[in-house]
């Protein structure tokens, strides 16, 4: 009899450790499983390092994404060590998402407000820039920031906030195809370049382009300035444009 009571107490101690066993199995599994799925939000982040250079990207409704993307692709780019060379930020005047011309979200990182000191500011443009340049905080955080940059880029439309913010004065700039004529009208302060003949041009700490996938030009003029020729490029092998420059059928 004692031993049967042995039997029944040893049965119902094993099923007990097996239940906690198997509770502890899944609650492990299901640890991991979490520790994966935090990796992959995680594991492609860049941390915002003091010691690097930062470039600033403007961000609005209506933005063309290309321009955007572009900046992004060359300046994030590692050096050929796996080093991080820059932090690339975006910037929007609220912590709201921008929505692009093309329909994509972005959440920015920064506001105008607390916006880190930046190495260079990059402008980019819309089809339609009216409410961009009847912006007063866009237009001043343009202003402002220009006074800490080293150089500030424009692409496309992008020139016109330029234009409005008065930072330019007397320096080349290009716009987009066509528009080159109306933004001399608007802005006769500024040396308008012929964008039927001139894709890309630098005039002191003023960078511009014509945009859309033209401001990977601008983007790569000026990584090679911050860097060298020898990174630059490494980005362009990084990016494939070989690929694309000599693409045949």
């Amino acid at each position: 009899m004692k031993n049967t009571g042995f039997l029944i107490i040893f049965i119902f101690t094993t099923f007990l450790t097996g239940c906690n066993s198997d509770k502890s199995n899944s609650s492990d599994q299901q640890i991991s499983n979490n520790e994966v799925k935090l990796d992959t939000l995680t594991k492609h982040l860049k941390p915002f390092k003091e010691n690097l250079p930062s470039i600033g990207l403007i961000m609005y409704n209506g933005v063309l994404q290309s321009e955007v993307i572009a900046t992004s692709d060359v300046f994030s780019k590692p050096s050929q060590e796996g080093e991080q060379l820059f932090n690339v930020i975006t910037i929007a005047e609220t912590e709201n998402p921008i929505t692009t011309e093309e329909g994509i979200r972005i959440l920015p990182d920064y506001t105008f407000e607390n916006c880190p000191k930046l190495e260079a500011l990059f402008v980019p443009s819309a089809y339609d820039m009216y409410a961009q340049v009847h912006n007063e905080k866009i237009v001043n955080f343009i202003k402002e920031k220009n006074k800490e940059t080293k150089y500030t880029v424009s692409n496309c439309a992008g020139a016109q906030l330029i234009g409005e913010a008065g930072i330019a004065r007397g320096h080349k700039i290009v716009t987009w195809i066509g528009g080159g004529e109306q933004l001399q009208k608007d802005y006769p302060e500024l040396k308008v370049q012929n964008d039927s003949l001139v894709t890309y041009i630098k005039d002191g700490k003023f960078l511009s382009s014509n945009g859309n996938l033209a401001s990977y030009i601008s983007a790569l003029n000026l990584v090679e300035i911050m860097t060298s020729a020898k990174h630059r490029k490494f980005v362009e092998s990084y990016l494939y444009l070989d690929r694309l420059q000599n693409w045949k059928e």
